[in-house]
């Protein structure tokens, strides 16, 4: 008998070929992996407000959707608290980044809209594009300009709806910024709706940790994403919008409407860890000279600074990439090897994140470790 799963063996054999095939291994070594940019995941100032939201009663599971009984005080308290933070008329809590993204670009770009994406923009925002009604297309990575002429040659070619324009304030890969101040002034002058994910910008820039975009908030055709399971240290993601669109993803957002509601103790943690980073500046602060002391160790073995946590060492070949890592894990170091589909084919790179779960000694080796790794593959 034929196996029913003979055709993803194959696959898998496919990518073991190309040194692409992924696994699962347990977290060990000095952390140069994670997003928790803060320490605040395993900080005893969250596991403090942990404590205290029990004795609170507050409940662990919420029991059903937000729209029956799954809605909970501590959800509407969350999403006042960070539409004040963040600077927009609404929020709205997810229990993931990803199922935030995959809603809000399943819902809202309409049939006869368009959606110009950064061509480095996150896989959730690509599902998200794929199950809704709008055309899209994707623009050159963080060139303004080629928004702007993409959307002209739309109302040009017949385009009558609405534009939008959906990128990432910092990505996650390749650790660089988008021009934010160009892309919204390629918004208002064709009248579009921008879409930014704050996910590795939020709690690291900006006053009080509120991200890179909050220079251009608030505005009427603003959204901004803000993950919470990142530098905020919990789990989760808030949407911060115009009330319409709350409104309407509660409607129309089939991820929303039919998941069950995050926990209401998270929802309370989140909120602490909002008010942890806005009253702790100084957490930034030293993250931002850690990171300034990590580009210049590795200056010297000829690697560039991103100007953000997250440094990419692009390596090329997938397997020397992998040999890299695993040479650094085996001396107690995690950096991990970045392979495409999530970056370019012939970009494998190592992304070295820099946290605060680190210091300088810990850099310092790592940086001797990795010059040899590099020599030896």
């Amino acid at each position: 008998m034929t196996s029913p799963f003979a055709a993803h063996r194959a696959d898998l054999t496919a990518l073991a070929a190309e040194d692409r095939r992924r696994a699962l291994a347990p977290r060990a070594g000095a952390d140069f992996a994670s997003n928790d940019y803060l320490a605040l995941a395993g900080s005893y100032a969250l596991a403090e407000a942990m404590t205290a939201g029990l004795r609170l009663g507050l409940p662990a599971g919420s029991g059903g959707s937000r729209l029956l009984r799954g809605n909970h005080d501590e959800h509407e308290a969350l999403e006042a608290h960070a539409a004040r933070h963040y600077g927009s008329e609404a929020a709205l809590f997810f229990p993931t980044g990803f199922a935030a993204n995959t809603a809000l670009f399943a819902a809202l770009p309409q049939r006869g809209d368009l959606v110009v994406h950064d061509e480095l923009i996150h896989a959730s925002a690509h599902d998200g594009m794929k199950l809704g009604r709008a055309d899209h297309a994707a623009a050159r990575h963080n060139d303004a300009q080629a928004f702007d002429d993409r959307i002209a040659r739309w109302r040009a070619d017949g385009g009558t709806g609405t534009p939008w324009i959906a990128v990432e304030s910092l990505y996650s890969m390749d650790g660089d910024r988008a021009p934010l101040a160009d892309l919204a002034a390629v918004a208002a002058r064709h009248d579009a709706v921008l879409i930014v994910d704050e996910a590795h910008a939020t709690g690291v820039y900006g006053p009080a940790g509120q991200g890179l975009a909050h220079d251009i908030a608030p505005s009427d055709n603003l959204i901004t994403l803000h993950t919470c399971g990142k530098a905020l240290g919990c789990e989760g993601a808030l949407l911060c919008a115009p009330a319409i669109v709350r409104d309407f993803i509660v409607n129309r957002g089939r991820p929303f409407i039919f998941s069950t509601a995050p926990s209401p103790l998270m929802a309370w943690l989140v909120r602490q860890a909002l008010e942890i980073v806005a009253n702790e500046p100084e957490r930034a602060a030293r993250l931002h000279a850690l990171v300034r002391y990590a580009e210049l160790r590795l200056a010297k073995l000829g690697i560039p600074a991103s100007g953000t946590q997250i440094i990419p060492v692009v390596i090329g070949d997938n397997a020397r990439t992998m040999r890299i890592a695993a040479a650094l894990q085996a001396d107690g170091f995690d950096v991990r090897g970045i392979r495409p589909p999530t970056v370019p084919h012939g970009t494998a790179r190592l992304r070295i994140a820099i946290t605060l779960n680190v210091g300088e000694r810990e850099i310092d080796a790592m940086t001797e470790r990795l010059s040899a790794a590099m020599a030896a593959a």
